[in-house]
């Protein structure tokens, strides 16, 4: 049995743990059958938004006649835009790969590990300890159980990346993250692309008036069932056959495409290591169970990242493995803060959020205001043409607390990466955005105007300070619609 200071699980956000320990003369064993660099880098958010730029220019010039621009028929050169990813990813994981070689005090297992006993694990055909172990081991495309999906064969997150061309049609099973922005890209590459989603609109998750601003404008490209069920997949004259129920009427349905792509959500890699041979605790749908400490059933083992199954973005993962270091080998312990958690969503258009939705407030118990604007309340986003757009505040009524911030539309998630960092800061509350000067004409305006339109919801009016602030300056007028 071979002994370390500290083993971790999974490359991702787990390899500044396994660079910090290194750095501080630990021994460290890294557990990751590979590639080195985990989903974000190798098959998740950098490849993805790599490929959908170029998918952002085709609607980009598609939209140009609204304001007066006669674009030419833009073409993707399909097999370029996959090499340009591919070189990126690989110059990335190469980098690391020389990086982890250099480095003598870290041991690359490059297996799949599995707990045999306390601290202990066994990788290959090595055993190996350590008195503390990090887990950040990903997560994995969930199959749902369609009868014939396996046997017909299926496209994901990773073998996508894989293609050298794009399929005449596709299907997607699924209308999350991953299925709206791979929707966006085959659609915008030609591709005849479905979207099928069980649920009653795509992005459930988001606020519903953002949900259907990406159905509406996304839906000119694609065609988007909602409340469809996918039930068999069976092979058809070179083809592919989907059947889909409408969960509405209990219709049937049949697509024929030439290749499907699952993307109807994300399982932990929990599974694959065996965690209850260690003591280590998952809930009934397989994700680690940790507390706010990051902290497994286990003493001395932490869990981080997709495989707890929280919010599954790589900078959430990131922030994560800071607070793991901490508690893992600092003097005082910290815990984890989920108050404030941004995301985008790079689809048509672009999505960005921070905190809670309305419902989710008014569950919580707030009492609240909410403020919406859309782009062409302010000039330069009329200059651009957004006609489908949104802005949505939620705000605390007594103190004037950002709760949320939810848009739709060109740049979202830089937009809303302001309201974030107002959101950790001071009282938490928007007086800084009212109080400021904001540059005229420019689009982050739009955020300011929805500050400025909040209107009590379920109550009244409680809140007290003075927000209301012309940041024009002597600039032009906006132009409202």
């Amino acid at each position: 049995m071979r002994e370390f200071d500290v083993i971790v699980i999974g490359s991702g956000a787990g390899m500044s743990i396994a660079a910090n320990a290194v750095g501080i003369g630990l021994r460290v064993a890294l557990v990751d059958h590979g590639p080195l660099g985990g989903t974000c880098l190798n098959n998740g958010c950098i490849p993805s938004k790599v490929l959908l730029y170029p998918a952002d220019v085709v609607r980009q010039l598609q939209d140009a006649a609204t304001v007066g621009v006669a674009a030419p028929r833009p073409r993707i050169d399909f097999a370029r835009v996959m090499r340009r990813m591919r070189s990126y990813v690989d110059e990335g994981r190469e980098e690391m790969e020389r990086g982890v070689a250099r480095t003598e005090a870290l041991t690359w297992y490059r297996d799949t590990g599995e707990f045999v006993g306390d601290y202990t694990m066994k990788v290959g055909a090595e055993t190996i300890t350590a008195p503390k172990i990090i887990i950040a081991a990903g997560a994995r495309t969930l199959v749902p159980p369609i009868e014939g999906l396996e046997a017909v064969g299926y496209l994901d997150n990773v073998s996508v990346l894989r293609l050298a061309r794009a399929p005449r049609s596709l299907a997607i099973i699924g209308g999350g993250f991953i299925a709206a922005e791979y929707a966006h890209f085959f659609s915008a590459v030609g591709c005849q692309t479905i979207v099928l989603e069980r649920n009653p609109r795509i992005l459930k998750g988001e606020e519903p008036e953002i949900s259907e601003i990406v159905q509406r404008r996304l839906g000119r490209y694609v065609d988007i069932r909602v409340n469809h069920e996918v039930v068999r997949v069976e092979k058809s004259h070179g083809g592919k056959m989907v059947t889909a129920i409408d969960r509405a009427d209990d219709k049937v349905y049949q697509f024929k495409v030439e290749e499907i792509m699952v993307a109807a959500g994300r399982r932990s890699n929990a599974d694959l290591l065996k965690p209850e041979r260690a003591g280590v605790r998952t809930d009934g749908r397989g994700w680690i169970v940790v507390n706010e400490y990051l902290e497994t059933t286990k003493p001395n083992v932490w869990a981080m990242g997709d495989a707890i199954g929280k919010h599954m973005f790589r900078h959430t993962a990131n922030y994560e493995a800071d607070i793991v270091w901490t508690n893992a080998f600092g003097d005082h312990k910290h815990q984890m803060d989920y108050h404030a958690v941004p995301h985008a969503v790079f689809t048509h258009p672009q999505v960005g959020s921070v905190g809670m939705t309305q419902a989710q407030a008014e569950q919580a118990g707030f009492k609240i205001m909410v403020g919406m604007a859309r782009y062409m309340d302010v000039a330069k986003g009329y200059a651009m043409g957004e006609l489908d757009t949104l802005v949505k505040v939620i705000v605390e009524q007594k103190t004037g607390r950002i709760l949320g911030c939810h848009i739709a539309g060109p740049e979202a998630a830089i937009l809303v990466q302001a309201i974030t960092y107002l959101m950790h800061a001071g009282d938490q509350d928007y007086m800084p955005l009212a109080l400021a000067q904001t540059i005229h004409p420019a689009l982050s305006e739009v955020v300011v105007h929805a500050f400025g339109n909040l209107a009590p919801v379920g109550g009244v009016h409680e809140h007290d300070h003075a927000h209301e602030h012309d940041n024009e300056g002597n600039g032009d007028r906006d132009h409202k619609t």
